[in-house]
């Protein structure tokens, strides 16, 4: 029989327990060196979260985390990074509803609209999954050459690459940035979007509940301005996609800083991006080198 205290006590509202989220870096979920936190709202501007403010220090452990996780990512077979892949779309429908209100809340949107949102992401992570195992057959190579040689091109991870994730589209956006720099053995640095890195933070705990090895995903939130410059001059990133950078004149800076060690660059798009529409493979080839081998013709 229910007490009148527990009558009582479902009767009383609720105090709200105000989440306080951190980084993930190298597969653990530290908090900010800095210690420092920022208020994230929704569309309204209400209160849903505190998120970690990055500093530089964080992005430098970030960075090195991914360096770390390289060698033994894209040394693992394709059909091995495409069946973790797979994994992870499994378990992002697991967490849909998460998903759908982040979503909802944070790009104001109304939760069909954020429901069929999720459902494009999660499709899309498949999508990528499924071009692990066919990457070197699109876009490698066998070439005819004059002499008694076999000669093949075959596509191979740059290595670190720093991401600016997407400001306005915060969880398809960020799957379609994210998926085609991983599928391909390298790993990253994303820069979650500034105002709405909710959907980023909880694709962090499904990785972190996934086979993805630490370190090949490291996820830092906070201000745009402060942390890419840290992460486009860091001599460890081989590569960075400015795809969320929104102001021009930083966006020129960072390529200047990404000049110093000859990263690759993609640039932010001329137009906004319908991230709904069919990716293509130009991401795929994006972070990609090519490496060409001769081999002489037996007898």
């Amino acid at each position: 029989m229910p007490t009148e205290r527990s009558e009582r006590a479902r009767t009383e509202p609720r105090v709200d327990v105000r989440k306080t989220y951190k980084l993930y870096i190298g597969g653990a979920f530290p908090r900010s060196e800095s210690g420092r936190s920022y208020p994230v709202t929704d569309a309204r501007g209400r209160f849903l979260a505190n998120a970690s403010l990055a500093s530089r220090k964080d992005a430098r452990d970030a960075v090195q985390a991914a360096g770390k996780a390289f060698g033994g990512w894209s040394g693992r077979t394709a059909y091995n990074r495409g069946q973790i892949l797979y994994r992870i779309a499994e378990l992002l429908e697991g967490r849909r509803e998460q998903f759908v209100g982040e979503v909802a809340a944070g790009e104001g949107v109304t939760r069909p609209r954020a429901d069929a949102v999720v459902s494009a992401a999660i499709d899309r992570w498949v999508w990528y999954a499924g071009w692990a195992d066919k990457l070197a057959q699109v876009l490698g190579s066998s070439n005819q050459v004059a002499g008694p040689y076999f000669d093949f091109s075959v596509p191979e991870p740059t290595g670190a690459v720093a991401v600016v994730a997407p400001q306005r589209s915060s969880l398809l956006g960020l799957v379609s940035v994210v998926a085609p720099v991983i599928v391909s053995g390298n790993t990253c640095v994303v820069l979650a979007a500034e105002e709405r890195p909710l959907p980023g933070v909880t694709l962090t705990e499904v990785l972190a509940t996934s086979d993805l090895p630490g370190g090949v995903v490291n996820l830092l939130t906070g201000r745009v301005t402060e942390v890419a410059p840290w992460l486009a001059s860091h001599m460890d990133v081989k590569a960075v996609d400015l795809t969320g950078v929104e102001d021009a004149a930083l966006a020129a800076e960072l390529e200047r800083a990404a000049a110093d060690n000859l990263k690759r660059v993609l640039p932010p798009p001329s137009v906004r991006v319908d991230w709904t529409r069919d990716p293509g493979v130009n991401r795929l080839r994006a972070f990609l080198e090519t490496k060409t081998v001769w081999h002489p013709v037996g007898v």
